[in-house]
This record gives structure tokens, C-alpha cells and sequence, in this order.
């Protein structure tokens, strides 16, 4: 997370274009420019390096009296996964508690923090999916860039996903499987405990 740009704006200031630039929080999209909604800083947030395609940074515009909320030890976030890989899954933090974040932070919901049982036999793809949502707990901050985050307890996991077959939003069928509701197909899932889950 960098904030590369602080510089105040007004509505409806030009502040790039989407060639150069992603939409973020306080913008809008016209005729391909990228345009202040509201008045405050704009801000441009430089994404982490990573080994995929280079991703465009993102312009945000945050209000003047709005203190930017950021995660911390102990509370409870709402996250995308973005990228699942052999002992981890990636994602970005989209809310903490009912909130919904200005900035972006990085998430890792490591092997060992997905539950609290038969750590060893974790398998991630088995738990998440890119583009799963997911409630986690902040465990940490991990390092500059990502926060660790924990699904071990029961009411933490994945609270909705779209099945890989027909794109449907599936349903919670036990602890550690989902059904899409067009297919039938069942796939496997860390499934956050709802009140409306079927009971394995």
C-alpha cells in the first residue's frame, strides 16, 4: 500500500485516465477519464509487485473529514479471495465488521490458521476459491504488505461463492461442502457456521 499522491480535489476534476489508472473509492468512470465524486485528497495506491500480469494503480479520492479505517488485531473482516495457492490463500480486505474499507489491504489466511483442527490435512483449494467471500479474523500484520488472517474458528469461513460449473451462488450443505442449486454439483469449502446451515 502507497500512497504515491495526496493532493486535494474537487467533483468532477479529471484525475487520469483508465489507461493509466484502476477506479477506486470516491471516483467514477466517464468517457475514460477517471473523475473525483466527492471532494477530498486524491490519492494513488501503487499495487505489490507480484509474478502475473503488472496491474494498473488505483486513484482514490478519500474525504477530508473521513479518518481512513484501517484492520488490526481482533477484528472481524470481510474478504475477497484473490488468488489461492498450495499453502495459502490471498485476498483483499473489503470491510472490517460492518465498515467497508477507503483503502486497500492485502490479506493471507496461511495453512495452519484455516482451522482449528487436523491442521496437517489442510489441502487450501479445498477451503477457498478465487472470488470466494470470505468472514476471517486479523491475526496480525504479517508483513508491509499483508495482514494474517485466521478462518479457524466456526463462525469464520467462506459465507458466499459461486459454483465452477454454472457461475450460480451455491449453498451451504455442511461444514466443508457447498451445492450449486442449478447442478447439483457439490464442491468443497471451508464453510463459515451460519444460522441457516444444515447441520453435518
Amino acid at each position: 500500500m502507497s500512497a504515491a499522491d495526496a493532493q486535494g480535489v474537487c467533483v468532477g476534476d479529471r484525475l487520469g485516465t483508465t489507461d493509466t489508472y484502476a477506479a477506486g473509492e470516491g471516483v467514477f468512470v466517464r468517457d475514460g477519464f477517471v473523475i473525483a465524486s466527492v471532494v477530498g485528497f486524491k490519492r494513488v495506491e501503487v499495487p505489490a509487485a507480484a509474478g502475473e500480469l503488472p496491474q494498473k494503480p488505483t486513484l482514490h479520492v478519500a474525504s477530508r473529514d473521513t479518518l481512513p479505517l484501517v484492520p488490526k488485531p481482533g477484528d472481524i473482516v470481510t474478504v475477497k479471495i484473490s488468488r489461492v495457492a498450495q499453502t495459502a490463500a490471498h485476498a483483499l480486505i473489503m470491510c472490517v465488521g460492518r465498515q467497508a474499507l477507503s483503502t486497500e489491504f492485502k490479506g493471507v489466511i496461511r495453512q495452519q490458521d484455516v482451522r482449528s483442527t487436523e491442521i496437517d490435512r489442510v489441502v487450501i483449494y479445498d477451503c477457498f476459491r478465487p472470488g470466494d467471500i470470505v468472514r476471517a479474523e486479523v491475526v496480525s500484520l504479517g508483513d508491509a504488505r499483508s495482514y494474517y488472517l485466521s478462518t479457524a474458528k466456526n463462525e469464520l469461513g467462506v459465507v458466499y461463492a459461486k459454483s465452477a460449473t454454472a457461475g450460480a451462488a451455491m449453498v451451504p450443505t455442511s461444514w466443508v461442502t457447498m451445492q450449486c442449486p442449478d447442478t447439483q454439483a457439490v464442491e468443497k469449502r471451508k464453510v463459515a457456521k451460519l444460522e441457516s446451515l444444515v447441520s453435518a
